[in-house]
Formats: structure tokens, C-alpha cells, sequence
């Protein structure tokens, strides 16, 4: 039985009270995808209260620091944040960025040293029209392609939630690919991976912004789903 860990990078909004005056012309920005991914919280807790062994979240901004890249990326810190002097820099990494990466990689590596796999979902939303561009999918699963366990997970998935829903848009490595830059790309490198498997779900942001076009039922039925194929990997 694998070990499943959920985790949110991009829950909230909020900014630490000793950062604030950064922000006061930049509540718009904070508002928008830019500065949290609207809805991916609750799908999050949703997903985590029936299948999940490890839940880690973060309601600070992505603005403020990234915490879905990695320490050396040049998009670490934002439009907002990357011109402040290097202490500073310094302080939000010690206190905003390396306790939640650490804390996900040394749960990993506990089971992972056990000699228990890891199934790790990292819970996104994206926003649906990015440069003037509508984004038509519904719903992205992304992963590494050259993993066999990834690949036939996230294609299991896919066919679990078709039938449930015929309509919706799923597509593989979209609107990212799998491979680009992230805590579960980052952790890939790290763990072997007949022992680890990262996987990036992007849900459209219309849902959590229109009620009207059945988030309610997307939050009760992903984690439903999810866990189902779950549970039918775990018996092959």
C-alpha cells in the first residue's frame, strides 16, 4: 500500500505582516491568479480528508516567494519581491520557503527509507484565459512521461473520471508540462522512481468562480475518483 501525500504550494493570499507595506499598490495583483490559485485549498482538503496519509499546505502568496520552484529558479521570487536586498531574500527563504519544502521532502524520505512507496499529488488550479488565449481544458494531469507508474496512473485517472463525467476536458501535461519546474519535478530528482511518483493536478479556475458550472459536484466527486483508482493501482 503506497504512502499518499497531498500537498497545496498555492492556498492563500496572505502576506506576513512585516512584508505588507510591499503590497499596499498591489491588491489587485494579490487578488488575481498571479497571487494564489483560486479553489486549489479546497480541492486540496477535499482530496486529503479521504486519501491522504500527509497533508501540507501554504495560504502565503506565491508572491512573496514561490514555493512550486526551485531554490536556484529565477522566477523564485516575484515582480514584487525580487529586487529587495539579499538579507531579505535570505529571511523569506529561512522562514517562508525552505520549512515547506523540507518538511514535504523529509516526510518523503521517511517512508521512502522504510521501504514504502510514495504517490505524491500536488493540487493546482490555473487561470482560464492567460494572454488574451482561452485555455479549453478542464482539467491537466501532469507527470513525468518517461515514468511508466506516472504515465499509466494519470491515464487510469483520466478514464475513472470520463466515465463519471463524459463531458469534461482532461488533458496530459497541460497547461504545463510534467517535467517543467516544480516541487514534484524538483523531488523526482531526488527519489528513485520505482519508490516515488509526482503528480501535478491543474483544475480550471472557471469552476471555483462560477458555482454555476459544477464545482460543487467537482469537489465531491474528484476525491471519490482519485481514490477508486487508487485503490484499483494498489490491487494490480
Amino acid at each position: 500500500m503506497s504512502k499518499i501525500i497531498i500537498t497545496c504550494e498555492h492556498g492563500g493570499n496572505k502576506i506576513p505582516l512585516e512584508f505588507r507595506n510591499l503590497f499596499k499598490e498591489n491588491r489587485d495583483l494579490l487578488n488575481s491568479h498571479r497571487g494564489f490559485d483560486e479553489g486549489a485549498l479546497k480541492l486540496a482538503e477535499k482530496i486529503a480528508g479521504t486519501n491522504s496519509d500527509y497533508f501540507k499546505f501554504s495560504t502565503t502568496s506565491r508572491l512573496l516567494v514561490e514555493l512550486n520552484r526551485s531554490p536556484n529558479s529565477k522566477n523564485l521570487f516575484s515582480t514584487v519581491t525580487k529586487n529587495l536586498n539579499e538579507r531579505l531574500k535570505k529571511e523569506i527563504l529561512k522562514e517562508y520557503y525552505f520549512p515547506f519544502r523540507i518538511e514535504v521532502e523529509n516526510e518523503i524520505k521517511k517512508w521512502i527509507y522504510n521501504k514504502q512507496n510514495v504517490i505524491h499529488f500536488s493540487i493546482h488550479t490555473f487561470t482560464p484565459i492567460l494572454n488574451n488565449k482561452i485555455r479549453d481544458t478542464d482539467i491537466g494531469l501532469l507527470y513525468d512521461p518517461k515514468s511508466e507508474n506516472e504515465k499509466k496512473f494519470c491515464r487510469a485517472l483520466k478514464t475513472n473520471l470520463n466515465i463519471l463525467e463524459p463531458g469534461i476536458r482532461i488533458r496530459f501535461n497541460y497547461p504545463y508540462l510534467g517535467i517543467s519546474d516544480g516541487l514534484t519535478s524538483y523531488l523526482r530528482k531526488i527519489f528513485p522512481s520505482n519508490s516515488y511518483m509526482g503528480i501535478e493536478i491543474e483544475v480550471n479556475q472557471k469552476f471555483p468562480l462560477d458555482d454555476s458550472l459544477g464545482w460543487s459536484r467537482m469537489l465531491k466527486i474528484f476525491p471519490k475518483v482519485l481514490q477508486k483508482t487508487l485503490i484499483s493501482r494498489n490491487k494490480d
